[in-house]
């Protein structure tokens, strides 16, 4: 069974930082494309940071030089390190692989001023 899991949200102080995990199991992330995404206030989900087969990493414009995305193959995890955390960035932030074949259950981020 495929299954994604994030961890490592949760309250952080403004200015402080957390690190997402998304870890696999039955799925090989080697040279998978991987995205987090959070929920955002639209009908769609807004694209955080993205790591494709070849690693190469995309990102969004209100994220770009705070955030790092980044695979460990070895340990089947991609990670979703955030600095310098505003409180606008509080939501519920998902990963998914595949092209969104394969999706976690979310973890929380509250970031307070």
């Amino acid at each position: 069974q495929v299954q994604l899991v994030e961890s490592g949200g949760g309250l952080v102080q403004s200015g402080g930082s957390l690190r997402l995990s998304c870890k696999a199991s039955g799925v090989r992330f080697r040279n998978f494309p991987v995205t987090w995404v959070r929920q955002g206030r639209g009908k769609e989900f807004d694209l955080v940071a993205r790591i494709s087969y070849n690693d190469e990493t995309d990102y969004a414009d209100s994220v770009k030089g705070r955030f790092v995305i980044s695979r460990d193959s070895v340990e089947n995890t991609v990670y979703l390190q955030m600095n310098n955390l505003k409180p606008n960035a509080t939501d519920l932030y998902f990963c998914n692989a595949y092209g969104g074949t394969y999706w976690g259950q979310g973890t929380q981020v509250t970031v307070s001023s």
